[in-house]
């Protein structure tokens, strides 16, 4: 989709820009596998292992100050690229394009606060990325804009994290009129322009200004995991964690449950939402959210399991906060009106909302409110969260199962948002083990306790990773490209 304002030459925003812009002078790529502890599925697939996409960034400002800002990524193949093709096929091929994004980024000419740097790369690189990798490729074959984005996510957040280190300030203190120098209109465009104005307004305008140290923490119920014992087919705990959604509560006091169901097989859907609320209502009040990860093809699937909720559990129906994401990916392609659905219960897109353009289609197609993901790049998800709330329309902040270095940026745009509840976190629940040099350093966002998350650790400049006190091994970047030598 074109736009609201074409973005300005190279030379005409280095020209007008302010001291305090960037330009990217170095880039590292690292890949972390992981392996889940117990295995997670997505729609159709099952997800037992990930690769973990780490970016080093080196910026430099017009005096030429550097610094450096990390990001970091799950590369989740089963839910950026749906497809009949092999896990390791579609694995190795995120890898091969995460270097290529490496070496785009590396050489990407323009100055600018990183919002202006990582919309135009988005805009005018990533699509033609993608369009040169899937040339020669079947339809199977060809990564999806999803995909690419989370592929490109790595490299946008590290940017946005070197250009708070640079300026020794929190990233979410520099999206004001100081660092910017563009205003929202310049990236947005509002369905009434009479009504909603996006000119003098910066996203900083759209943050909460009173920033809560602790979050609300949403357990996922997976599709295969067991609820009782006699589901668990002789499996059994090999480290401590628990597997039973009732030993989870009972340990992290989580009362926030995004239940995963199928969208292809209506009784078990309902019997699931049920037998998760007879679980959770022995500890107290709770809340659910039905997440049908895009299986469902028309609106009567999800309005008839809400309906016999209402009519035979109403407790269990009143419990539903939303509806996140039934019916399938490419909005543009399946056009389904869906008020029918947000007229029962408020209802988000997730995988849809690849950027503000399309949730502005949904939200003509009857959708009430958008799941942010940081793994869509933290510079569509600003943008896409100003839009969302000019326009009256719910946020969340939803999971990739984010371990390691993923988990700050995710958890911190949760906290600034607004969010309807909380936020998702589950990596605790696949791979515990993965986060644990991060977890010395932040341990209130890698435990759950009292059903919430603990943000107190964060603090300092960029996301506030503190990544000097992380003592992780990395070993050898995979690719690197500039120089690493601060001034």
């Amino acid at each position: 989709m074109t736009p609201p304002n074409a973005p300005q030459t190279l030379e005409k925003l280095a020209a007008i820009g302010k001291q305090t812009d960037i330009a990217v002078c170095g880039v590292e790529l690292y890949f972390l596998p992981v392996t889940t502890r117990m295995p997670l599925k997505f729609g159709s697939e099952t997800l037992s292992s990930v690769t973990c996409a780490r970016a080093r960034v080196m910026v430099e400002d017009r005096l030429g100050r550097k610094a450096v800002g990390w990001g970091e990524t799950p590369l989740s193949v089963p839910w950026v690229w749906p497809s009949t093709i092999s896990h390791r096929t579609r694995d190795l091929a995120l890898r091969d394009f995460c270097e290529q994004l490496a070496s785009a980024w590396s050489s990407f000419p323009s100055y600018g606060h990183p919002l202006e740097i990582g919309y135009e790369f988005q805009l005018n690189v990533l699509p033609t990325l993608l369009a040169g990798f899937n040339r020669d490729c079947t339809p199977e074959e060809r990564i999806p804009l999803l995909a690419g984005l989370v592929s490109c996510s790595a490299f946008d957040l590290a940017l946005h994290d070197a250009y708070g280190n640079l300026h020794q300030k929190p990233i979410y203190e520099c999206y004001t009129s100081e660092f910017m120098n563009h205003d929202l209109s310049h990236y947005l465009e509002s369905v009434d322009a009479e009504q909603v104005k996006f000119e003098g307004k910066f996203p900083a305008d759209f943050l909460v200004s009173d920033v809560p140290e602790e979050l609300a923490v949403w357990h996922l119920v997976g599709g295969l995991d067991p609820l009782d014992t006699a589901q668990m087919n002789g499996f059994h705990s090999q480290d401590g964690v628990p597997i039973l959604l009732e030993d989870w509560i009972r340990q992290d006091g989580v009362r926030c449950f995004k239940v995963k169901l199928r969208g292809n097989d209506s009784n078990w859907d309902f019997n699931r939402l049920i037998d998760v609320s007879r679980i959770a209502e022995r500890h107290g009040r709770y809340t659910l959210t039905a997440d049908f990860n895009c299986t469902v093809l028309e609106p009567d699937y999800v309005n008839s399991i809400l309906d016999r909720l209402a009519l035979e559990h109403p407790t269990v129906f009143d419990a539903i906060l939303y509806v996140e994401q039934p019916f399938p990916y490419d909005l543009e392609a399946n056009k389904i009106d869906v008020t029918s659905v947000s007229r029962r219960k408020p209802l988000l897109m997730d995988e849809s909302a690849h950027n503000w353009q399309l949730v502005r289609l949904g939200r003509e197609l009857g959708w009430t409110g958008v799941a942010l993901k940081t793994c869509k790049t933290q510079t569509g998800a600003i943008l896409t969260l100003c839009w969302a709330k000019a326009h009256d329309m719910s946020v969340m902040v939803q999971d990739l199962t984010n371990p390691m270095l993923a988990q700050i940026p995710h958890v911190l745009l949760a906290a600034h948002a607004g969010t309807l509840m909380g936020v998702e976190s589950n990596a605790m629940q696949f791979y515990p083990q993965a986060s644990l040099p991060e977890a010395q350093v932040h341990p209130g966002l890698y435990q759950r306790r009292d059903g919430k998350l603990n943000l107190r650790s964060v603090h300092g400049s960029g996301f506030g990773y503190r990544i000097d006190e992380i003592h992780r091994e990395l070993g050898s970047p995979v690719v690197k490209f500039g120089s690493f030598v601060t001034v």
